[in-house]
């Protein structure tokens, strides 16, 4: 069963000890190895969700993942390199994660794993439909979020937020504190033990098959 392994996670901590071009350099072929891993342990989650989310059945590993290159072209961080691996799990890959909810993957040291899925800052054309079918369908929307399994595995819903009504609501409105968010999010923070251990691959689509019910609803605009 795929896994992640702990070289990948010494790996990357060691990047966020030494991250400058020289270490990785001369680590290059301890990088190879780790993207490697991740990589495959991203294509068995893909694998498996297929069953249950057949949109996704053909889409490889590779167009969901992120370059380790930090893009440091607007920040005051000149940090070169990221010292996680990350992966969106979406139709179409990556590209698409500004057009439809998905399932995130990241793994980095010190207990900051995570798996998580919604929407996030969606462009205003996406956000307003969602603020849309909340208007519309809030009933089957607070069905979803407060789910128990949901909340027992993710916790509650996150996101920024506006810090009033958004335009065209009102500030009574029923679902008035979810048709502010300007994000809709869930997520589960998964220890360093956790995610190296064998399990942890039926765990992450546990997880993806629970959260894919807040997906579908985010997506169906």
């Amino acid at each position: 069963m795929a896994q992640i392994k702990q070289s990948t996670l010494d790996f990357l901590t060691d990047l966020k000890r030494h991250n400058d071009r020289e270490w990785f350099s001369e680590n290059r072929k301890r990088y190879d190895e780790a993207k490697m891993n991740f990589e495959s342990f991203v294509q068995a989650v893909i694998n498996r969700i297929s069953e249950f989310d057949p949109i996704l059945r053909g889409l490889e590993a590779k167009s969901c993942t992120y370059r380790i290159n930090r893009d440091i072209r607007f920040t005051n961080d000149k940090t070169i390199y990221k010292t996680h691996l990350g992966a969106f799990i979406v139709k179409g890959g990556k590209k698409n994660g500004d057009r439809y909810a998905g399932y995130y993957v990241h793994v980095e040291p010190g207990n900051n794993n995570l798996l998580a899925g919604g929407a996030y800052m969606p462009p205003m054309p996406w956000l307003t439909a969602i603020r849309e079918k909340i208007d519309e369908r809030g009933d089957l929307f607070m069905k979803i979020i407060t789910d128990k399994e949901l909340k027992d595995f993710f916790g509650e819903i996150e996101g920024e937020r506006l810090k009033s009504a958004p335009k065209g609501y009102s500030r009574e409105h029923k679902y008035i504190e979810y048709l502010k968010f300007k994000s809709y999010l869930i997520s589960r923070t998964i220890s360093d033990k956790e995610i190296a251990r064998e399990g942890c691959l039926d765990f992450i689509v546990k997880g993806c098959r629970i959260m894919k019910s807040l997906n579908d609803f985010l997506n169906d605009y």
